[in-house]
């Protein structure tokens, strides 16, 4: 197989990949919305449903000999003999201890860098795929587990719905006080709590599976419980019906991901990924996603997540319910009320849409400081750089404020580490250092 990785946010040489020629030529200047519908797994999977320019960002943007990444991480391939690895800007030369400590921080994902038993290079990107599984297990079941109307078929005396007389014919025949019928209800077993139950028994047989479904034990639980005609050599039968019957309804937005999760967990017991139908395949996920909610789990205490991509405490600028907003963070402390917008790329790329943006955040709340919280290696001496807002124009006079500012506050990234446990240590100490920051906040 020729495999080449590259970096996120970084400008690559079209010469430089001619061994993937093919794959290049299919992803280049294709949205991610895109690629999903060509058999591409996107995580988180409600970006490709937002308003925003997200669901509008490519993998490689192609500008004459010239190929630029964007902020998505992972895995993409093209039949048996091509595949791309997209790692972070901040990995060392073989492992990418960066990527994996954000997905074991916002996913609680397994620790995949020291992983060894099932993990050789060839099946990693299945087991991203295993180890999203009670991620979205867990995001489906917050809405209750999945519950519709099935046909049952019973034979008794206790008629209630439809007279199957062929069925009556065959079974009841000399008459024995009992009548062949079926009846439609309402039923937590059917075909899409089936196909999870499979795919928790098929993850239950990887030497990591009890561990992973640990996680999730209690979602794990109602699901074994709900399923009460689970038979093991129905497997084929209820992935077909699967793939004929998918989630419609709107309310349950988060069970078709994880229906389409368990099918592609399920098929690739049989066939390899890439080597079935569809040429594209792969796994990607999004950087500035996955970023956002890393800076999260730091500075929670102090700060209101709205989510723009997850629809989640949508802001207004105007009275009237006018003008949709989402700022990353807002603080909850309103004497010093500060606004904070997670940046996943380099300090140099925050420009002129990313001031106008903040600004604005700050005007309609109140709001004299605003941070722009970005990753940076630790080969930069400034990690905090301070923007006075300007006074007057230039027809008159011109002057720095000094009760106004935006801050770019960065989070240092170690990139030479030996190894993760050493990754792991420097990271809790730049987390410290980060923090401190905020210490002028009053908690909440």
């Amino acid at each position: 197989m020729n495999q080449i990785k590259i970096k996120d946010n970084t400008k690559v040489d079209k010469n430089s990949l001619t061994k993937i020629s093919n794959l290049c030529g299919r992803i280049a200047n294709k949205t991610l919305k895109q690629l999903e519908n060509e058999g591409v797994f996107v995580f988180p999977e409600f970006i490709l449903e937002t308003d925003d320019l997200t669901k509008d960002q490519t993998i490689l943007k192609s500008n004459g000999d010239t190929l630029y990444s964007g902020n998505v991480m992972g895995f993409i391939g093209y039949g048996k003999e091509e595949r791309l690895i997209i790692k972070s800007r901040f990995s060392g030369e073989n492992e990418d201890y960066f990527f994996q400590y954000l997905l074991e921080r916002v996913l609680d994902f397994p620790n995949i860098v020291d992983l060894k038993s099932d993990a050789e290079q060839n099946n990693k990107l299945f087991n991203f795929l295993l180890f999203l599984f009670p991620y979205y297990l867990k995001t489906a079941m917050r809405k209750g587990l999945f519950k519709k109307y099935v046909r049952n078929r019973y034979n008794d005396s206790h008629v209630k719905g439809t007279i199957d007389i062929a069925r009556h014919v065959e079974k009841n025949i000399p008459f024995i006080g009992k009548i062949a019928y079926s009846q439609r209800e309402f039923s937590f077993d059917n075909h899409l709590t089936e196909l999870i139950r499979h795919t928790i028994e098929y993850i239950k047989r990887k030497p990591y599976g009890s561990n992973l479904l640990s996680r999730v034990k209690d979602e794990v639980r109602l699901v074994i419980e709900a399923t009460n005609n689970y038979e093991f050599y129905d497997r084929q039968r209820v992935i077909d019906d699967n793939k004929k019957i998918t989630v419609r309804h709107a309310y349950f937005h988060e069970y078709l991901a994880l229906q389409r999760l368990c099918l592609l967990i399920l098929q690739h017991s049989k066939h390899q990924i890439g080597s079935g139908a569809l040429e594209i395949y792969g796994i990607l996920f999004d950087g500035a996603w996955l970023w956002e909610e890393y800076i999260s789990s730091l500075i929670c205490e102090k700060f209101h997540h709205p989510m723009n991509k997850g629809h989640k405490g949508a802001q207004r600028l105007f009275d009237g319910n006018i003008g949709l907003i989402y700022p990353d963070f807002i603080s909850k402390d309103q004497k010093n009320r500060v606004i904070a917008d997670a940046k996943y790329k380099p300090i140099d790329n925050i420009g002129n849409r990313d001031y106008l943006q903040v600004l604005a955040y700050m005007f309609r709340f109140d709001a004299m400081t605003g941070y722009y919280l970005y990753p940076e290696a630790n080969n930069i001496s400034e990690l905090k750089r301070k923007l006075k807002l300007n006074r007057g124009s230039t027809y008159e006079k011109v002057s720095p404020r000094e009760d106004v500012c935006v801050i770019k506050h960065g989070i240092k990234i170690p990139v030479d580490a030996e190894n993760y446990e050493e990754f792991i240590l420097e990271m809790k100490n730049s987390e410290k250092a980060f923090r401190k920051e905020f210490d002028f906040m009053n908690d909440c």
